[in-house]
């Protein structure tokens, strides 16, 4: 069994159970159990600007699958939300599950790339994960934890 980590978010419809349903398919999952989920925050689009909130969260779970074949699950739970990936980059969308880090798994092909390269950016995947893991030490990117000291997560709001 591998510890992963995955950035779970939505601004369409209602996210907030697009969330809970995603978390409860990778639950799901074959060899596979979610440990510990972060709260949800309400975050400012990134990338495109013109677009509703998100709500971001992460989970971490323990598999036995391989990376390739959890990120064919995770396509496969988007799609179950309705997820269209029409080419457009950092849209509106009903759910958007990001593999960031398989303990033990550094890969760079043309499907995936871990650790996610973009995770020391990003406020609405940092936050969360810090949620779960604030000493968790990102290969080539540094500590959650300083990670997210090092940007600004102001417009970032914990949810009840």
């Amino acid at each position: 069994m591998s510890t992963a980590y995955i950035a779970l978010g939505s601004n369409l419809g209602d996210s907030h159970q697009y969330l809970m349903d995603a978390i409860e398919a990778l639950a799901r999952l074959p060899q596979t159990r979610v440990v510990a989920r972060s709260r949800f925050y309400r975050t400012p689009p990134w990338g495109l600007l013109d677009q509703p909130p998100f709500v971001n969260a992460a989970v971490q779970i323990d598999t036995a699958l391989p990376a390739e074949a959890l990120l064919d699950a995770l396509l496969a739970i988007e799609r179950a939300a309705g997820r269209v990936r029409d080419g457009e980059r950092w849209g509106p969308r009903t759910l958007d599950l990001d593999l960031l880090y398989m303990e033990g798994v550094l890969l760079n092909d043309a499907r995936l790339t871990l650790p996610h390269p973009r995770i020391a950016e990003r406020a609405f995947v940092l936050l969360p994960l810090h949620d779960l893991a604030p000493e968790l030490v990102i290969p080539g990117q540094g500590r959650v934890a300083e990670l997210l000291a090092a940007i600004d997560h102001g417009e970032c709001e914990a949810l009840p």
